[in-house]
């Protein structure tokens, strides 16, 4: 994320460079659905965490949703080295949410459709270096168990054009980012990078999935 501080820019603002706009698909329908119950927690590492948490923020049955820095090791756990990418962590979001309002199979899809490009290995949007990877961590074996059944399925689909290689990995140590970093996009609506990249996310969630969608962000 290059350029905090340059808000309203569109050349070098937030988490890259400004460049094409993402193209937002509808992933399909997952055949294999979660059986949960209670509040669970879930890790997407899909580029930079402020519009993960964002659109995540705006999901109904999502309880709570923090930035931060997944892998790696504590002391390392910083935005100015991660950032660089020196590290073992990954961009982050994790969320808490309630199965009986929102599914992990439903979350997939909709991290697929709006979030993050599955086809594109340490890079997300303008965002280049391994700690942008698309990545999902599991925390349980249903959650490994259908994450496991979405990717073959989206691989199936013929969605999309290109091979689908987002990684499932093993849950590590999740490190907060800063402060700063939590609720972002609703602290700096006007950040060019936020109006670019994010604020687009958020209304493909809208249109795509009006039912789940909640207008205000949530708050942690």
């Amino acid at each position: 994320m290059l350029g905090l501080l340059l808000a309203g820019s569109l050349a070098l603002t937030g988490c890259g460079q400004a460049m094409a706009a993402e193209n937002h698909v509808r992933a399909p329908i997952a055949q294999t659905k979660a059986k949960e119950s209670g509040l669970k927690t879930a890790i997407f590492a899909g580029g930079c965490f402020w519009g993960v948490e964002a659109v995540f923020s705006h999901v109904k049955g999502v309880k709570s949703a923090v930035a931060g820095y997944h892998g790696g090791t504590e002391r390392q756990a910083s935005y100015k080295l991660v950032s660089s990418g020196v590290t073992d962590h990954v961009e982050a979001v994790k969320i808490t949410y309630d199965p009986s309002q929102i599914r992990y199979d439903q979350l997939l899809r909709i991290f697929f459709s709006v979030v993050a490009d599955p086809t594109l290995r340490n890079q997300q949007g303008p965002d280049r270096g391994a700690q942008y990877n698309a990545e999902l961590a599991p925390t349980s074996a249903e959650q490994l168990r259908v994450a496991k059944a979405y990717l073959a399925q989206m691989k199936r689909s013929g969605v999309w054009d290109k091979p689908i290689v987002t990684d499932i990995v093993r849950a590590q140590a999740f490190y907060p980012a800063e402060d700063y970093h939590q609720n972002f996009a609703l602290k700096n609506p006007r950040h060019g990078y936020i109006l670019r990249w994010d604020a687009p996310k958020v209304a493909a969630l809208k249109e795509f999935y009006p039912a789940v969608y909640r207008a205000s962000f949530l708050k942690d």
